[in-house]
């Protein structure tokens, strides 16, 4: 998953990006992004299903198509200079919208993928707690998971964080989109604010189709000035089937 290539998926003239997760440049060294938006993909027939995706590669279905129409013009709004976007195809389909507005070309970037759940990935969270009790336990309790072929938080906040600190170093003034997934979103959140494991994992998981807004200060450091933001009603967010299975009842 390291040092992998970017690839375009569509161009127009227009780039950017700037500053960083750790040890980046200072601000007034140069031009750099000065804006963040990390957005979560759209909703996929996975994600009403309960099912895990994790690096599985499952397409918009057409409520997430929908959501990501809607949400193109108030991310277009920004006025983003460069649009990134994980390689698997529910991200790009979330990205594809506000880059045909904006006329900004798409970069893939196989490093902002989701976090890879190995053999949980296509199962519900009953069947999972079915064929792996403990590791299911250990989860729904924060604690690290031992299964050789699941990704550790450890490993998924570096290779995002070297994915976004190539991003906020570039040689670009504005704003830059990062359409991502909900597990890597956390993670560079948490990453470029500075937090360690345990604040980072107290953010709530982002609704489909919604955002964080990171701004940098004169400072050369970062502050969320939004989270989970979308364009539906406030009262809607967490509102999912995943978010809802989450919560206590109320």
């Amino acid at each position: 998953m390291e040092g992998l290539p970017r690839d375009r998926v569509r161009g127009s003239g227009r780039r950017g990006a700037g500053e960083a997760i750790r040890g980046v440049r200072a601000a007034g060294r140069g031009r750099a992004v000065n804006r963040l938006l990390v957005v979560r993909h759209g909703q996929t027939e996975w994600n009403i299903a309960g099912r895990i995706q994790g690096s599985s590669d499952i397409d918009l279905d057409a409520t997430g198509l929908a959501q990501a129409a809607e949400a193109a013009p108030e991310l277009a709004a920004y006025e983003p200079v460069r649009i990134f976007s994980s390689d698997l195809r529910r991200a790009v389909e979330t990205a594809r919208p506000v880059a045909d507005l904006v006329g900004v070309e798409i970069e893939l970037d196989k490093r902002l993928r989701e976090r890879a759940y190995g053999p949980w990935e296509g199962l519900t969270h009953v069947e999972i707690a079915e064929r792996f009790p403990e590791d299911h336990r250990r989860w729904r309790s924060q604690e690290p998971l031992q299964h050789p072929e699941i990704e550790t938080w450890a490993e998924l906040h570096r290779r995002t964080a070297d994915a976004v600190k190539d991003i906020v170093e570039a040689e670009t003034e504005g704003t830059a989109i990062v359409v991502c997934h909900g597990g890597s979103a956390r993670q560079i959140v948490g990453g470029i604010l500075g937090w360690e494991q345990g604040p980072t994992s107290g953010l709530s998981g982002m609704d489909n189709a919604h955002w964080a807004d990171l701004r940098r200060m004169r400072s050369g450091k970062w502050r969320l000035f939004g989270y989970n933001l979308g364009v539906p009603a406030a009262h809607t967010i967490g509102a999912s089937p995943l978010a809802k299975g989450q919560q206590a009842s109320r």
